[in-house]
């Protein structure tokens, strides 16, 4: 992409010349003064450019009283999308934003001292949130509400939201990049995630980082007394479904490695990875990013035990009130691919074929139709059907756990949050289900 080309897009200019109206005589202007100061616009800097659009701006404004004031509510299904009078810096978010029918009313850049926000004219779908999630860079963090989205810049780096406008408009134009920006904001929440030790009966730094996360995203959450943290989110009437993961690693990370990648695979250079579990931590964490924006109607409980590696003894030591109005629960500590795990060994069933069944058929809905039921080993899904609710463990993309040889396919891990999506956004678990489940 050529640098002038890059420029119009990241302020919020169709590259192709096809604007009209008062962004066609905002172009015009600006062109005019950049050519009065003999700057090409092939080598312009992006400070340069920005200074030219605000000055004719002013002008323009000062002249025209048709254009509408800076403070203005907008309804850009009826009106014209008033470019000349957004926040430079997120201008070009909130044009492709719109061009994707995502309508936004009013945007504030926060000038580099506050967060920005864009407030939408209807609330926000799950595959909304979707698109803006993964057009935001990694160092920029976001807070999404009904029909407001916060944007939390480094002091400094207030350019990282003409990035995110970059990113938005390559995938208007090609909605496949939406999988490719939305993998390298995974990768970002799963380093994290393995730079924090947390061995069997050493959770406590991995737990608080958690708990911090829960009180933005659930509506309850505690820790047991056994060092559990347990949170719930609230989606109106419908099943109660726990989702599960473990904090603890089999070992600490050590302190000489460093993460390689190769593609979409990871490993550590020295000792075990670690996303046995953190693969499944992450799977959750983007479950709640989604699950308020979703049409899923229940209640969602979330458990992240510690010690599952020296025998389950978290999940055992759950205070069963948490979990007697749980209709289902998920695990989410599989090795591989595609399985869904609905018994020990064969031996032990987790569940009924039917509600294995489920995640099946979300699979196949989800474009991934080889999603199976399989037997598996030892999971808090076994412990969780001890206490007689439905459970299966799903893989989440790590292999050779516990070695120094474990890897993490990332792009794995984020197919299992896919087919949990489709599952919520479909509410394909249902009460009526239960009856034959927990025959």
């Amino acid at each position: 992409m050529e640098k002038w080309t890059k420029l119009m897009i990241r302020h919020g200019f169709h590259p192709e010349n096809t604007e009209t109206g008062i962004t066609s005589q905002w172009l015009a202007q600006t062109f005019a003064t950049l050519i009065q100061r003999h700057q090409h616009l092939h080598t312009i800097s992006e400070t340069d450019w920005m200074e030219a659009l605000q000055q004719t701006a002013k002008q323009m404004v000062s002249h025209n009283h048709d254009i509408p004031g800076s403070e203005t509510l907008v309804d850009p299904t009826k009106n014209e999308l008033p470019l000349i009078q957004i926040d430079p810096y997120v201008r070009g978010i909130v044009r492709w934003l719109n061009m994707m029918h995502i309508y936004t009313f009013y945007s504030c850049d926060g000038e580099g001292v506050r967060p920005a926000t864009i407030y939408f004219l209807d609330d926000l779908s799950a595959q909304q949130l979707a698109i803006i999630r993964a057009c935001t860079p990694p160092h920029v963090r976001i807070r999404a509400e009904k029909r407001k989205v916060t944007l939390f810049y480094q002091r400094g780096h207030i350019d990282d939201l003409l990035t995110m406008a970059e990113r938005l408009y390559n995938v208007w134009r090609n909605p496949e990049l939406l999988m490719t920006y939305r993998l390298e904001t995974f990768k970002h929440r799963l380093y994290s995630l393995l730079s924090i030790n947390g061995k069997s009966g050493r959770e406590a730094v991995v737990r608080q980082m958690l708990y911090r996360k829960l009180q933005q995203k659930t509506d309850w959450r505690e820790i047991d007394d056994y060092g559990n943290l347990l949170a719930a989110v609230h989606c109106g009437n419908g099943p109660t479904i726990l989702l599960s993961a473990h904090m603890d690693t089999v070992r600490p990370f050590s302190t000489k490695r460093t993460i390689i990648e190769n593609g979409t695979v990871l490993n550590s250079s020295h000792g075990i990875l670690g996303a046995d579990d953190r693969a499944g931590i992450a799977v959750i964490l983007e479950i709640l990013d989604f699950i308020r924006h979703s049409r899923f109607k229940g209640t969602l409980k979330i458990a992240f035990t510690v010690e599952e590696e020296i025998g389950c003894l978290g999940s055992r030591h759950i205070d069963p009130t948490f979990l007697q109005d749980v209709d289902a629960a998920i695990v989410v500590d599989r090795r591989g691919m595609r399985d869904i795990v609905t018994s020990y060994a064969g031996i032990v069933p987790f569940c009924d074929d039917n509600y294995g069944r489920i995640f099946e058929t979300a699979g196949a809905l989800a474009g991934m139709p080889d999603w199976k039921m399989t037997p598996g080993g030892l999971s808090d899904a076994k412990v969780f059907s001890e206490f007689g609710i439905p459970a299966v463990n799903l893989s989440v993309g790590y292999q050779h756990e516990h070695t120094e040889f474990e890897t993490l396919d990332y792009k794995a891990t984020l197919e299992t949050v896919m087919l949990l999506e489709t599952v919520f956004e479909n509410n394909m678990i249902t009460k009526e289900l239960f009856a034959t489940c927990k025959g």
